[in-house]
C-alpha cells in the first residue's frame, strides 16, 4: 500500500508516516517502538499498543510539558492510550531540549547490547559521521569512539526512566541509551537529526555484529 509524501511541519503526520516507516524496517514490530516529536512547545507522541501501519494521524496525543494531554486534543479513536514510553521522551526534552525522541525495537540493538558490558563503543567506521556530539553539537570524525550507554531493562518501561536519566548524567555527549534486551531511544534537535542517526546506529551496529562474527575488533585497542 502507497502513501501520499507527508507535510514535514505536521507533527500528526510526519509520526504515522515514520512509524509505518520503523514497521517496514522492522524496528517496531507488533506494537512495539514509539515515537515522539515537539513543535511549539507541545508533544506529539504516537500511542500505545497500536500497530504501527496502522496509527492514523488524529490518533496522535498532544501533550504538555507535565505529561497531561492537552485540553480537546484526545485522539477520535476510543480506547487508545498515551505510549508506554512517554516518561523516557521526557528525559531527552527535559534534559536534552530535545526536538524528537525515537524508540527502537531492533534486533541489531538487542543483539549489540547483549554483546556489551556498560557501553558500545566503534571506530574508524565512516558512518560514525552521522552521530553528533550532544554538547558540541558537532559531528563525530571517522577516527573519533562512538559511545552508547547500556542501561538494565525492567518488567515495565516507566521504570526505566530514573535509570534513563541517570545514564544521560553520567553520559552528557551521548545521543541515545541501549536498553538491554529490549531496544534503544535516540533523540535528536530536530526529527530529522533524530531519525538520521537513529539510522546510523543501527548501521554501525548491524555492521558491529558481522564483524563480531568475522573476528573483527570494533576499536583498534582491541587488535
Amino acid at each position: 500500500m502507497s502513501h501520499p509524501p507527508q507535510n514535514d511541519n505536521n507533527p500528526r503526520e510526519l509520526i504515522p508516516e515514520l512509524c509505518r516507516e520503523f514497521y517496514r524496517l522492522g524496528w517496531a514490530t507488533g506494537t512495539g517502538g514509539g515515537i515522539s516529536i515537539k513543535q511549539d512547545g507541545i508533544y506529539y507522541v504516537a500511542p500505545s499498543g497500536v500497530q504501527k501501519e496502522r496509527i492514523r494521524p488524529e490518533d496522535v496525543f498532544e501533550l504538555d510539558e507535565r505529561q497531561e494531554v492537552r485540553t480537546g486534543s484526545c485522539p477520535v479513536r476510543a480506547g487508545l492510550k498515551i505510549s508506554e514510553c512517554t516518561p523516557l521522551f521526557f528525559n531527552a526534552y527535559r534534559m536534552r531540549n530535545a526536538g524528537a525522541c525515537l524508540h527502537s525495537h531492533s534486533q541489531h540493538v538487542v543483539l549489540v547490547s547483549m554483546l556489551c558490558d556498560k557501553e558500545f563503543r566503534i571506530s574508524h567506521i565512516e558512518m560514525i559521521k552521522g552521530i553528533q556530539n550532544a554538547e558540541t553539537k558537532k559531528a563525530l570524525g571517522y577516527r573519533d569512539t562512538l559511545v552508547v550507554p547500556i542501561i538494565e531493562n525492567t518488567d515495565f518501561e516507566k521504570d526505566l526512566t530514573a535509570s534513563m536519566a541517570a545514564c544521560m548524567e553520567a553520559y552528557p555527549q551521548t545521543n541515545a541509551v541501549l536498553v538491554r534486551r529490549h531496544g534503544i531511544y535516540v533523540w535528536g534537535d530536530t526529527w530529522q537529526k533524530a531519525k538520521g542517526m537513529a539510522e546510523c546506529l543501527e548501521y554501525l551496529m548491524e555492521l558491529a555484529i558481522r564483524m563480531k562474527q568475522l573476528g573483527l575488533p570494533w576499536t583498534p585497542e582491541e587488535k
